[in-house]
């Protein structure tokens, strides 16, 4: 999938650098409720696991040909979002000096006309911690509505007591 400014493609080994750089900043992963990456080695092993997946794709900035974020959707989170059956959440994350430059809400954009495209799911489901607004607003930007619903999970990294808001898209068919 592919824009004028970024590329999500599948996470390659080469890669690892690049995702410790930026899953090292202790503001990134702690917002979307995972801990700082601590060496390249976890970065790799992330990579070789937790992304090596058909449905998780690294954001590259085509400018550097860097992998500057992660997006994807799937069964991989065993968070307390009150999914449906079958529904599968949205994840994404990005690096900080990319922050606050539409690049998510692109790269979610293209994810769900991807999905829409290659299958038949009636639903999406995803969640912000709420002193994380950001987040929401993307989603909400690419047609996730919130459900009314809070979440709070003490399973993600700095979860616990920190509310999470759940949206919802319905992908209408």
């Amino acid at each position: 999938m592919e824009s004028q400014r970024i590329l999500l493609r599948p996470w390659r080994e080469s890669d690892a650098g690049a995702l410790f750089r930026y899953a090292s900043d202790p503001e990134v992963g702690p917002r979307a409720g995972w801990a700082p990456h601590q060496s390249e080695a976890e970065s790799l092993g992330i990579i070789r696991t937790v992304f090596n997946n058909a449905t998780t794709w690294a954001i590259v900035w085509k400018a550097t040909d860097e992998a500057i974020g992660a997006i994807g959707y799937g069964p991989s989170c065993d968070c307390a979002l009150p999914a449906r059956p079958g529904e599968p959440t949205v994840g994404y994350w990005l690096a900080r000096p990319y922050w606050n430059r539409g690049i998510c809400s692109e790269a979610l954009a293209m994810m769900i006309a991807h999905i829409r495209r290659t299958t038949a799911l009636p639903s999406l489901i995803s969640g912000h911690f709420v002193d994380n607004p950001a987040s929401g607003r993307v989603m909400e930007k690419c047609g996730f509505v919130a459900t009314g619903q809070m979440a709070c999970d003490a399973t993600l990294y700095g979860g616990d007591g920190r509310s999470i808001r759940v949206l919802r898209l319905e992908m209408g068919r």
